[in-house]
């Protein structure tokens, strides 16, 4: 790009916010107007951050509310005509409105999938080794349940008792998506998974009995290339040396004995436990990941750390979205809806003050850059262009059709040099904490200098739409803010536009061209906000 374009950049993200007068706001990213009402959850935030004498941040704007509840919801970028048509909506319910269309696109099930295969280890090559087949029948069992709003705790009893092929029967290759197939390494991977706790480093009688209920899983394979039965194996022992952990009675995690029949499969017994409305860690687990993966920081933080040492920051609002979640048989939806429907999840990201217990008690939402397939997924949908992935496993089996999405993608293997540098997750243990989201100087450089988005930019129909139509500089400027950053431009950013546009320095498509690439390189497309 020009060193024009450049200065165009520094000067984009450096000019006071002024009123943009379609939205009526204080700035692009405030709502000047706050009639949201507050729901039990807000009580509780807003209760909390009083007591602590924090001032919660301003309502967001409906241009950041937009953005931020497609990317928060389905991983996608809005269209510049839905920015356009939620923000000029005069409805009082429209964000509701928002949230529950989005909850029921098709979008929804891609991009939740996507985070639960990160969970699940859904990857076919090494060190998982499901093989393409297993990983595609597993991933579209995963988006089918959440398509279908399975409740939860069916959702999690399926992967804890099913027995039968992995290519027939989804569900159970979660007992194979684990580096360590042992009775103690499953039942360190159902502990991270359905109760966030580490079980690694539990007292080594604990994980004996809990590994107890593990010892009869039985594995064979069949004549078909990579295929693998999964079933309960009465004939195994229980008494058994793994990994230094002595396996002998089956031990609730609580601490209370199972009592088990000879031709019993104690998954099952396991299983009922769990799943109880009563157990301490089920419940609590998925309803604080949820509210990590929707506000970007647990109740419990980390979210898969829960642990006595380790308290909520605020015990009664956890203690109220467990309590949700038992009221109605385990509707993630429903809480979701919850969560995005309070004025906590709508305030703005700008917070009243630098103040470090602000972010753990939610008085802000907080700044998270583009997990890296949500990012390509928005920078291929602006300039209706594709990426190129690659797998280590040849066609037919990992076959990649044209204008594939990110999101969507059913295997981990199946990667590109893109989401390698913008830190995808390697699905290798199931930890949160393997997605990395920070960015780097190499991303940085290979948004600001890169041949392929260059080119992505320049061949983009945006271009061609707004410049080779005639536009004007303000509906160029206006067609761009919309379809990039899904809000209006304010006064004082379309008069720059304006002017460089008019400045004679560059081409008019040129100067079209170094517009896009600006607002693309800037932390308020990079970033949810």
């Amino acid at each position: 790009m020009t060193k024009v374009a450049s200065c165009l950049a520094v000067l984009l993200l450096s000019i006071p916010s002024g009123i943009a007068a379609p939205a009526l706001a204080l700035n692009p990213y405030e709502s000047k107007v706050d009639q949201m009402a507050r729901n039990a959850i807000d009580e509780l935030v807003f209760a909390k951050l009083e007591r602590c004498n924090i001032k919660p941040a301003t309502a967001c704007s409906d241009g950041v509310f937009v953005r931020r509840a497609y990317l928060d919801i389905i991983g996608t970028l809005p269209s510049g005509y839905e920015a356009k048509e939620f923000i000029l909506d005069r409805s009082p319910s429209k964000r509701t409105a928002l949230v529950d269309h989005l909850l029921e696109r098709n979008e929804f099930a891609d991009y939740w999938a996507m985070k639960w295969s990160d969970l699940l280890r859904i990857k076919a090559e090494f060190p998982i080794n499901l093989w393409p087949n297993a990983a595609q029948a597993y991933h579209r069992w995963v988006r089918t349940c959440l398509k279908d709003n399975l409740p939860y705790d069916q959702f999690v009893r399926q992967m804890l008792t099913s027995n039968g092929s992995n290519f027939r029967v989804p569900p159970v290759n979660f007992y194979r998506a684990m580096q360590n197939r042992e009775p103690a390494g499953i039942a360190q991977i159902v502990a991270l998974t359905f109760m966030g706790t580490r079980a690694n480093n539990w007292p080594k009688d604990r994980l004996a009995g809990m590994a107890a209920f593990f010892t009869k899983v039985g594995y064979k394979s069949t004549a078909e290339w990579k295929e693998e039965i999964v079933y309960f194996d009465p004939a195994k022992t229980n008494a058994s040396a793994t990994n230094e952990v002595l396996i002998t009675a089956a031990v609730f995690p609580d601490g209370a004995t199972a009592h088990l029949l000879p031709d019993q499969d104690p998954r099952e017994v396991f299983a009922d436990w769990l799943i109880d409305p009563k157990n301490p860690w089920f419940t609590r687990n998925i309803a604080n990941r949820v509210w990590a993966w929707l506000l970007g920081r647990g109740i419990i933080q980390e979210p898969d750390d829960i642990r006595p040492d380790n308290p909520p920051s605020n015990p009664e609002l956890l203690a109220l979205l467990e309590r949700e979640l038992i009221t109605s048989h385990y509707d993630l939806k429903h809480l979701y809806r919850l969560i995005l429907t309070s004025k906590t999840y709508q305030l703005s990201s700008i917070p009243k003050a630098d103040d470090s217990a602000g972010d753990v008690n939610f008085s802000h939402y907080p700044l998270r850059r583009l997990d890296a397939e949500v990012l390509i997924d928005a920078l291929d949908k602006i300039t209706a262009s594709t990426e190129n992935y690659s797998s280590a496993i040849p066609e037919p089996f990992t076959f990649i059709p044209e204008n594939q999405r990110s999101i969507a993608l059913e295997d981990g293997s199946i990667t590109s040099s893109f989401l390698e540098m913008f830190g995808r997750s390697s699905r290798d243990t199931g930890l949160e904490s393997e997605r990395n989201n920070r960015p780097t100087a190499d991303q940085r450089l290979h948004l600001l200098n890169s041949s392929l988005t260059q080119r992505k930019i320049e061949q983009s129909p945006m271009i061609k739409n707004l410049v080779v139509a005639g536009k004007t500089p303000r509906d160029i400027a206006t067609g761009m803010y919309l379809g990039i950053l899904s809000r209006f431009p304010t006064e004082d950013e379309l008069k720059l536009v304006e002017g460089y546009f008019q400045s004679g320095k560059v081409a008019r498509r040129e100067a079209a061209v170094d517009l896009v690439w600006s607002l693309i390189n800037s932390a308020e497309f990079l970033y949810r906000h």
